[in-house]
């Protein structure tokens, strides 16, 4: 079964607490966390002090997603915030394998996130070495884009690729995922999707939950 990894991106930052909780119950599989440093993509969002707050709201995976220069520089703050998965941007980070090699030696698990116009071929070496990959539908930087289609190749592109260097791999997609689309999303191989603007829209989380993954079926 998908999961549902729902962005707190687009929550209510005024109450966010109140909005975890409520993702929580909602029956979210895990919780997305976008950060955004202004330079990598122009949008500014969380940091560590809002990462230690949370963390102790739910022992779900925090999937954290560094959409920022330099990665490698803040893996261990990040971790030690309570990231339980840290994905970087393959595009920001010169030094690849050394960050993968570090994430993992600081227990969490390791993951690259390609944009849209990167090509599945990128990860040919460094694939077996990594648990998770991020495949982005929409250019990153902010929430509520549209789901871009030429990315459902290149998810059922990275499944072949994965089924034949890393079996266990799990695939992420993010970016523009709603009940309309989210079923050919996981088709394509996706094992977790992230949606923001369709969990929180209307600020009816756990019937918005629900209709993401009845719609997977």
């Amino acid at each position: 079964m998908v999961k549902i990894a729902p962005s707190i991106l687009s929550a209510d930052f005024l109450n966010l607490g109140r909005d975890i909780e409520k993702t929580v119950e909602g029956g979210a599989d895990w919780i997305h966390i976008d950060v955004m440093d202004g330079v990598y993509v122009p949008n500014i969002s969380f940091g560590f002090p809002v990462l230690k707050a949370i963390r102790p709201l739910t022992d779900k995976t925090f999937d954290v997603h560094l959409m920022i220069a330099n990665p490698s520089d803040y893996i261990d703050e990040f971790i030690d915030s309570g990231a339980d998965l840290l994905n970087f941007h393959y595009e920001a980070e010169t030094h690849i394998d050394r960050a993968i090699e570090r994430i993992k030696s600081k227990g969490a698990k390791a993951g690259i996130t390609l944009n849209p116009a990167t090509p599945i071929s990128v990860l040919e070496t460094i694939l077996p070495k990594l648990d998770m990959v991020l495949i982005m539908s929409v250019n990153p930087g902010f929430g509520g884009q549209s789901f871009i289609p030429y990315t459902l190749k290149k998810i059922e592109e990275l499944r072949k690729m994965a089924d034949r260097l890393n079996p266990s791999l799990i695939i992420q997609v993010d970016g523009g995922v709603n009940k309309d689309n989210i079923k050919s999303i996981v088709d394509a191989g996706a094992d977790v999707c992230v949606a923001g603007s369709a969990v929180y829209k209307d600020n009816e989380i756990e019937k918005n939950i629900k209709e993401l993954k009845e719609a997977c079926k």
